[in-house]
């Protein structure tokens, strides 16, 4: 290995202790699957991460498995005596209903290629399944930098979503922690690493390769960087700078008259009143521990404050339990601004806010009991029977808005 070759791998390897330290990807102990799928970026991430093993002072076992998704000519065979060598058998885990399945939802939805977001989705339950199965606790994916700037860029032009996916999250469902490490490493590092090391590559069997909505937006962004060449550093720096975020979902603020307005629970102003609201109107007054208060799916509400004049006085938030239901939760107003129909307001704000996107609505929410009437009145009727939450009866209630 020549000394060229040698400093683009110590360029991946820097990048990936870079986002070991900014985001605790590895600890020790970890049993890391590596997802394998024959291309330059998750060969390079499994051989940095073979040496990463050696440096980073940090005791944790690779597992490499591939996923067979059914595409034309796959063969592994040459793949898997290439990992022998380096010491570790790779798994190829049979999952070739993906492309039939694919194909089936291709036909149904009359699309003129096979569906990417459905594919990405059971490849990562796929691996997720093999993980579990032999007892990882962590999937490791090859997505790069560029990869997270296209997908930013795809959630702001077809979405309408600034957002881009995350170097590490816990899958609740999988019981995995889902990470990836070259998050900071650039796609010509890995392309030059593959080359000068010269890893082995499998051809990709998948028909929409280089044909995808993902493909337009690299070449959109690649004009933008040869133009604009300082663009892509700070396109990378944009996604960590959260001194200088200023967008405008913090900065809603929804009149609902006589100086009473509702924000949404965005920062750490709003964060902070909503949770001393609810501290003093749950914990303080009715007397509900603190540890059944903060519950463990708090990120999965959409969550408001109410201020009056300024001074926040009440909360209330809502989640999706399907696409035509939700569930209002927290709802509360302090004791001293009670008596003025500030609840039935803010809740037929809600209301109103959801229906104007789903239609025909089913609202639920859980009532205590003493606010059973309360509820009636803005047209909820109960449903089953009263149970007990908190120390507190409660009546399951309902209310459907055509």
């Amino acid at each position: 290995m020549g000394h060229k070759s040698k400093k683009h791998l110590r360029e991946v390897l820097a990048q990936i202790k870079r986002a070991d330290e900014n985001f605790n990807l590895i600890e020790d102990n970890d049993r890391i699957v590596i997802g394998i799928s024959g291309g330059k970026d998750s060969i390079v991430l499994f051989y940095a991460l073979t040496l990463y093993q050696k440096f980073s002072n940090k005791n944790f076992t690779l597992i490499p498995i591939m996923l067979d998704l059914g595409f034309d000519r796959f063969d592994a065979e040459n793949y898997k005596e290439y990992f022998r060598t380096l010491g570790y058998e790779l798994d190829v885990a049979d999952s070739r209903q993906v492309f039939k399945i694919l194909e089936i939802q291709q036909g149904q939805q009359r699309l003129s290629k096979l569906p990417c977001s459905i594919c990405s989705r059971m490849k990562k339950a796929a691996i997720n399944k093999e993980a579990n199965e032999i007892k990882a606790n962590k999937v490791a994916f090859a997505h790069h930098i560029d990869d997270a700037l296209e997908t930013m860029m795809m959630n702001m032009i077809s979405g309408g979503r600034l957002a881009t996916f995350a170097p590490k999250m816990y899958l609740e469902n999988a019981k995995i922690t889902f990470i990836r490490p070259l998050i900071f490493v650039e796609e010509s590092s890995i392309i030059k690493t593959q080359m000068e090391l010269d890893l082995p590559v499998m051809k990709s069997g998948c028909p929409n390769d280089k044909k995808t909505r993902r493909e337009d937006i690299k070449n959109l962004l690649n004009e933008i960087y040869i133009n604009t060449p300082e663009a892509k550093s700070n396109f990378q720096l944009m996604l960590t700078n959260y001194q200088h975020a200023d967008l405008w979902f913090d900065k809603l603020e929804f009149p609902l008259g006589d100086g009473l307005t509702l924000k949404p629970v965005t920062g750490n102003k709003t964060t902070t009143d909503m949770l001393k609201i609810r501290f003093e109107v749950f914990v303080i007054e009715q007397k509900v521990a603190l540890s059944e208060e903060i519950e463990d799916d708090e990120d999965s509400y959409s969550a408001f404050v109410l201020y009056l004049h300024h001074e926040p006085i009440g909360t209330i938030r809502y989640k999706h339990l399907n696409k035509q239901t939700i569930k209002l939760g927290r709802i509360a107003i302090i004791k001293s601004a009670r008596g003025h129909g500030y609840g039935r307001r803010v809740i037929n704000f809600v209301e109103q806010l959801v229906y104007t996107k789903v239609r025909p609505l089913t609202i639920q929410l859980g009532a205590q009991i003493q606010a059973e009437n309360f509820y009636a009145r803005l047209g909820y009727t109960p449903i089953g029977e009263q149970y007990v939450e908190a120390n507190i009866l409660h009546v399951n209630m309902q209310k459907s808005l055509k």
